[in-house]
């Protein structure tokens, strides 16, 4: 018997409180990479009405005027309206942060480390996803879902059509059989707008114009959409909605498709086993797969604070191919961070890149090549 399912997966445009939170703590960890490779960042952001909250630890060479980093990241993404509460240049911005903390120095620190090599910069596990069913080796609904936000971002941009707002979200069903693709059944889109645009032409912008340029080939004229599902989204952003960095773990990786250790990545630098440990294993996941070892991969691995080594580590074909020689081939790699961050070439501005429309499946970043 074939076993049919749905599956569904969630993005959300750049606009959207907790994005414009990852991006500007992104955007401040690269200022800082830029100056000084060795950085020592973790910066959260809190938005809400015109305000931004930056709050964590930093200890660098490098100086960054934190208040412009912030300015220049709101405007990039668009809140430029002065009329609105949230906007670049009427922004309130509140520092809290302080230098990291010692005895994380000393576990990090090869020269100060009990073994005289990089620790993992905290205890923790991580998980890294790879399947055969999309180009990108990502699973189809959490793909289609960034295709969507991240095309409707592009129309903002453009001006078309005038009346789009940043602050949105798109989600996809994908029905699967015998776990391959076949259809798309559901899109829903929510995206902010001008408040004189009508609900009907909004629809149709999606259905007719948005969802066939980002959907593809898996556009068809079945699919049923729900469009705006409350009627009007003409307040949004953080001018109305509290964002915070790091509620996006699921958007930011595979769309509830493959599991996730529970650490956020953004404003993190690579010396945070969180973010560095992550995007390894979805590098090793999809070697498995150009490999032919597996179709479907799924790699485990955990730290303690202080110790270069993993406790563990663990593969996962789910029945897909050779298990025992994947977890060979795996075993091979080295998965101390410092290998990691060289391997990767990690000590560089490149964060601002990962931030929107997920952080694997983008062919330009490290651990996608």
């Amino acid at each position: 018997m074939k076993r049919a399912w749905l599956f569904t997966s969630e993005s959300v445009a750049e606009g959207h409180p907790d994005k414009v939170c990852d991006y500007v703590s992104d955007s401040i960890l690269d200022a800082y990479l830029e100056q000084d490779p060795r950085s020592r960042v973790a910066c959260e952001t809190l938005c809400k009405g015109g305000t931004v909250v930056l709050a964590g630890e930093i200890s660098s060479a490098g100086e960054v005027d934190h208040e412009a980093i912030v300015r220049r990241a709101v405007s990039d993404i668009g809140y430029t309206d002065e009329s609105e509460p949230f906007n670049a240049a009427g922004l309130r911005v509140l520092q809290l942060i302080s230098k990291q903390a010692t005895e994380i120095d000393q576990g990090v620190d090869p020269q100060k480390n009990l073994v005289g090599e990089q620790g993992a910069g905290d205890q923790g596990i991580m998980f890294g996803y790879a399947t055969d069913e999309t180009p990108e080796l990502m699973p189809l609904p959490i793909m289609l879902a960034h295709k969507l936000a991240r095309t409707l971002a592009e129309d903002r941009h453009r001006g078309r059509p005038a009346w789009l707002r940043p602050d949105g979200k798109t989600q996809v069903t994908v029905l699967y059989e015998a776990a391959e693709p076949k259809e798309v059944t559901d899109v829903v889109v929510s995206t902010q707008h001008a408040a004189q645009v009508a609900q009907d032409e909004i629809r149709h912008y999606v259905a007719t114009d948005l969802a066939p340029r980002a959907l593809g080939d898996w556009f068809h004229a079945r699919i049923r959409f729900n469009v705006n599902p409350t009627g009007s989204f003409v307040q949004g952003g953080p001018a109305v909605d509290c964002g915070v960095t790091g509620r996006k773990i699921i958007v930011d990786t595979y769309g509830g498709m493959g599991r996730h250790g529970g650490g956020a990545f953004s404003g993190k630098d690579p010396s945070k086993v969180d973010r560095s440990g992550a995007y390894f294993c979805r590098w090793l996941a999809r070697q498995l797969i150009k490999q032919g070892l597996a179709r479907r991969a799924e790699i485990q691995v955990a730290y303690m604070i202080g110790v270069a080594r993993p406790v563990s580590v663990k593969v996962e074909t789910f029945g897909s191919g050779d298990e025992e020689a994947a977890a060979e081939f795996v075993a091979r790699f080295d998965f101390r961070p410092a290998a990691i961050i060289e391997r990767l070439d990690l000590l560089r501005p490149i964060y601002r890149q990962t931030t929107n429309y997920g952080h694997f499946g983008k062919p330009w970043l490290p651990w996608e090549e």
